[in-house]
C-alpha cells in the first residue's frame, strides 16, 4: 500500500465530554486532517463528522482513530468499513487497540477481535 495521508477523526458521545486527549494523540500520530464528532453516540453510524473523514480518505490514505468503539459501535459496519478500505487501497489504525490494517499483523488483530469479544475464555 501506497504511504499517503493521515485523516483523524474523533468522537465523544455528550456534550461534556473532551476530545482533547483524543486530538492530542492524533496530532502525536502525524494526522493531516482531523474530523469530530461531540455529543453523538457511537451506535448512530449517521454522523457528520464521520462521514466528513470517511470522505476524506483515499486510495494511500490512513483512517485513525483513537480507538476501535469511536469509529463505531456495530461489528458489522466496522468490518464492512475495513474490508472495503482494504479492497480499495485504504488503510486504518486505532491506535489503542494495536489495530493497524496498513501491516499484515495489524490485519489479522482486527479480524480475530470479534472472536475475543465473544470468547468465555478472555
Amino acid at each position: 500500500m501506497k504511504k499517503g495521508r493521515k485523516i483523524g477523526y474523533v468522537r465523544v458521545s455528550t456534550r461534556e465530554q473532551n476530545l482533547d486527549l483524543q486530538l492530542d494523540v492524533l496530532k502525536a500520530a502525524g494526522c493531516d486532517e482531523i474530523f469530530t464528532d461531540k455529543g453523538v453516540s457511537g451506535a448512530a453510524i449517521e454522523r457528520y463528522g464521520l462521514s466528513q473523514a470517511l470522505g476524506s480518505v483515499g486510495e494511500g490514505d490512513t483512517l485513525i482513530a483513537w480507538k476501535l468503539d469511536r469509529l463505531g459501535r456495530y461489528l458489522g459496519f466496522l468490518a464492512d468499513l475495513i474490508a472495503e478500505y482494504d479492497r480499495e487501497g485504504r488503510g486504518f489504525v486505532a491506535l489503542q487497540d494495536g489495530i493497524d490494517t496498513t501491516t499484515s499483523g495489524g490485519k489479522l488483530v482486527f479480524h480475530i477481535l470479534p472472536l475475543w469479544q465473544n470468547s468465555s475464555v478472555i
